[in-house]
């Protein structure tokens, strides 16, 4: 079928046709593309047109799409049962994957999304600290639990919102929110709230913006007004786990986190999140403590199968690094053929994500408040519909960081920037 045809048969029964808000291509004007398959690096539409895909579900294939171990162990794990209600064998095992990558989790809760472990987190730093406010960056996104959506990037970026109808004032009361990069106001935060701030939370590498790296200084930074001040830094590597670098951005600058939420590459491609800490601040959540979570398929069988498939494969000596490479190659091209061209641009990569912003004159973007007076939407949206009709697919958003997999080849690459050329108008 054809992609307009499907989408507004969509848009009679889906809310915007789309079940996420950035899928509806808002953002770039057109119509969105419905998926069919995918193969690798490669995506395939309705109307079987190709694809090189740098979007990977938003980040879960760090391996690409039907990687034929984790596509495997779905199959096989289906076999014997989908869902059970009750402990399973392969919760305890990429539970004790996962600790044993992570020096700041002792102990870890699966849930299904990452809004849930984003959620989920915040309680409990409420519950540990006995404290009520959270100081959350502009510009971060970490799910749309009612709370955290005092300000958010991402979707609600490209919508122009900067909250959500729907949501009480009473919700986000006490929810602080500073400019990501500013140590200065979240010293600022501590100060005007003493003894009653309970966390920070932080993508340690803002990805919902675009992608923004964090100031060497601002990570610690962090940490240490955390400690000065009896509250816990909540790292949401719901992105960045096992795709900044491995296991995470955290490791990565060296800063441990009280609370990290992980999720997309821990699932494989299928819905799963956790929450993690030390086991001082876990043994607050039930059965063993007062701070109430639950989910009917936290654990699930198929999900936990498809994440230790994942997790094992790239955890193989030099598959993440390969893929990391792949990921400069891209942004150091992009870099040189925007500056032939005179056309100011900010790309970046760390690990196996990347960002590129078009910017309305030369500039650097450190965080949410840049990025709103800088970046060119309507040249980005050129640039995507002309790579999306050279068959590339880039983010249908300004504000989103990109990705590669392990399946995109030097080949791959060389053919994305030979369209980049054709595309950077």
């Amino acid at each position: 079928m054809r992609n307009s045809d499907l989408y507004s048969r969509a848009c009679q029964v889906i809310p915007g046709g789309v079940n996420s808000p950035v899928r509806a291509f808002q953002g770039v004007g057109g119509t969105p593309v419905f998926m069919k398959r995918g193969e690798g690096c490669h995506v395939y539409d309705s109307e079987n047109k190709r694809y090189t895909d740098y979007v990977l579900s938003w980040g879960p294939l760090v391996l690409g799409h039907a990687y034929p171990s984790v596509v495997e162990s779905i199959i096989q794990t289906a076999r014997l049962g989908t869902s059970f209600g009750a402990p399973t064998e392969l919760e305890v095992e990429l539970a004790e994957l996962l600790v044993n990558q992570f020096e700041s989790i002792d102990r870890i809760r699966f849930v299904n999304s990452g809004t849930e472990a984003t959620m989920s987190a915040l309680r409990l730093a409420r519950a540990y600290t006995q404290r009520d406010k959270i100081i959350k960056f502009s510009g971060n996104y970490h799910g749309h639990a009612d709370m955290l959506l005092a300000q958010a990037g991402s979707g609600l970026a490209t919508l122009s919102m900067s909250s959500s109808a729907g949501v009480p004032e009473k919700s986000v009361q006490d929810t602080l929110v500073a400019p990501y990069n500013n140590l200065d106001v979240v010293r600022e935060l501590f100060s005007a709230y003493p003894g009653q701030i309970a966390g920070i939370i932080v993508e340690p590498v803002a990805g919902n913006m675009g992608l923004v790296l964090p100031k060497p200084e601002f990570l610690t930074g962090l940490k240490s007004l955390c400690e000065q001040h009896g509250a816990l830094l909540m790292m949401d590597e719901v992105m960045t786990g096992f795709r900044a670098a491995l296991p995470g951005a955290q490791t990565y600058f060296g800063v441990d986190a009280d609370i990290t939420c992980l999720g997309k590459v821990i699932g494989g491609g299928l819905p799963v999140a956790a929450y993690g800490g030390k086991r001082k601040i876990m043994e607050q959540v039930a059965p063993l403590g007062p701070m109430y979570q639950a989910g009917t398929l936290s654990g699930n069988p198929l999900g936990m199968a498809a994440g230790l498939a994942t997790v094992r494969a790239l955890l193989k000596p030099g598959v993440f690094e390969s893929a990391a490479a792949r990921c400069e190659q891209l942004v150091l091209g992009i870099r040189e053929m925007a500056a032939q061209k005179k056309i100011p641009v900010q790309a970046s990569s760390m690990g196996t994500m990347f960002g590129l912003y078009f910017l309305k004159e030369p500039g650097e973007i450190s965080n949410y408040e840049d990025a709103k007076k800088l970046v060119d939407s309507e040249r980005y949206s050129k640039f995507f519909h002309k790579m999306l009709e050279l068959g590339h697919y880039f983010a249908p958003s300004a504000f989103e960081a990109g990705f590669v997999s392990a399946a995109h080849t030097e080949k791959d690459i060389h053919e994305t920037l030979d369209a980049v050329c054709q595309a950077l108008l």
